[in-house]
């Protein structure tokens, strides 16, 4: 299986996604995502003028062989641009594998470990009334888990609500699938921690009181907080029993950790901007999460990801692959494969793709009573439809940032 061509196609339906297709003599394609959220064209470029040329020739097989020579034979490693593109690379080349064999992934991986993969949806509002009305229709669409993130009353546009609409952007998408929005600047939003610190534990209360103890929460701080505030919300948030706290603090550093865990029991769920396992390897060794959010688009791969979830399972810290809409339909699949075959999956994040996107990408995985299942197809189960790719050029976008009142640029 000599690889004969390699394209990098960009293409925005809903949003803009980075796609490589690698095809071989004997005619076998695979897809791979190297989508990197307002730099996508970092990776393109990389991909283009610096991975392609290696490829072509080279055996499409010898999948583990190729990992390392790219990682390891560029000398400049890691980095969210760098490992993005290994990770098209050894996606797209485990779908090749996998039609060859005619068999889908995750049985290459070792079968299924279970029967299909929980995972938790976004719901958003700016006020309790609205934030209900959105579990209940997340509820209504099967989701058994549900991410809460609520407004701020003195602020007007934050992170994760997608009732913001006009205030922020384009209003025809919902904020809480956290687009970069299209457009030569990005968005300013607004934040304040200490106020959002005195309202989050009401909410959660409040959502406790209408929908019981049993449904499972979520709640992103998307690295908001220094260590000794978050410390403070994991503590304030113990009574409501949270499935997790994610980012609650800035992840660069990972000795912060420690004081947030010596102060909560609140689960901690960190690294969806980590690109490798050395990111991971002191705070899963000195058991400082619980579960790993790494993507396999963003951490170089399936091969590279199923490491360091096989290193975390020895520390009982389980799976939570970051799945928004700008993991692609084929980054998607790729987690879903892999969150099936491993022992320690936790849980798979899934926002729910537009219509274009879905026309762009043909996928085969189902959703069934709150449960994603990747399919039998071979390989990844992820075709390209390349006219309808076509008719969606990349635009300009980028993901807003945060000032604090006093004209401050803060963690968004």
């Amino acid at each position: 299986m000599i690889i004969d061509k390699a394209e990098v196609i960009v293409t925005s339906p809903d949003r803009n996604f980075v796609t490589l297709k690698i095809t071989t003599r004997d005619g076998h394609t695979g897809l791979g995502d190297a989508t990197v959220n307002g730099r996508e064209l970092a990776v393109v470029s990389y991909l283009t003028d610096h991975v392609v040329p290696l490829l072509i020739g080279s055996d499409a097989a010898r999948i583990e062989d190729t990992w390392q020579f790219l990682y390891r034979g560029a000398y400049w490693r890691r980095g969210p641009v760098t490992m993005a593109a290994i990770a098209a690379v050894d996606m797209a080349l485990w779908d090749i594998k996998g039609k060859a064999a005619g068999m889908p992934v995750y049985q290459l991986l070792g079968g299924a470990s279970r029967n299909g993969l929980l995972a938790y949806g976004h719901a958003s509002g700016k006020e309790l009334p609205e934030l209900f009305d959105s579990i209940r229709a997340h509820q209504e669409s099967g989701f058994r888990a549900i991410r809460v993130q609520t407004g701020v009353p003195s602020l007007k546009a934050i992170y994760g609500i997608a009732a913001q609409g006009g205030d922020v952007g384009d209003a025809s998408v919902r904020y809480d699938h956290e687009p970069a929005r299209r457009g030569a600047k990005p968005v300013e939003e607004d934040w304040d921690t200490r106020a959002y610190l005195n309202h989050l534990p009401g909410v959660f209360e409040a959502v406790r009181n209408e929908f019981g103890p049993d449904l499972p929460l979520l709640h992103d701080g998307h690295h908001r907080m220094t260590p000794i505030q978050a410390a403070r919300l994991g503590k304030d948030l113990e009574p409501y029993d949270l499935f997790w706290l994610e980012d609650c603090t800035p992840a660069e550093n990972q000795e912060a950790l420690r004081l947030v865990r010596q102060h909560t029991t609140t689960p901690l769920a960190i690294g969806e901007i980590f690109n490798t396992v050395w990111d991971f390897k002191d705070i899963i060794r000195d058991q400082l999460i619980d579960y790993v959010r790494g993507a396999v688009t963003h951490m170089g791969g399936i091969s590279a990801l199923k490491k360091t979830l096989d290193y975390a399972a020895l520390y009982q810290i389980k799976s939570g692959m970051h799945g928004p809409t700008d993991i692609s339909p084929v980054g998607m699949a790729a987690a879903m494969h892999l969150g099936l075959a491993i022992h320690n999956f936790g849980i798979q994040e899934y926002m729910q793709h537009g219509a274009q996107t879905d026309q762009v990408f043909e996928q085969s995985f189902t959703w069934n009573d709150g449960y994603l299942h990747p399919g039998d197809k071979p390989g990844l189960g992820v075709e390209l439809n390349i006219d309808e790719a076509g008719k969606y050029p990349y635009e300009q976008a980028y993901l807003p940032y945060n000032r604090l009142l006093d004209g401050t640029i803060h963690d968004w």
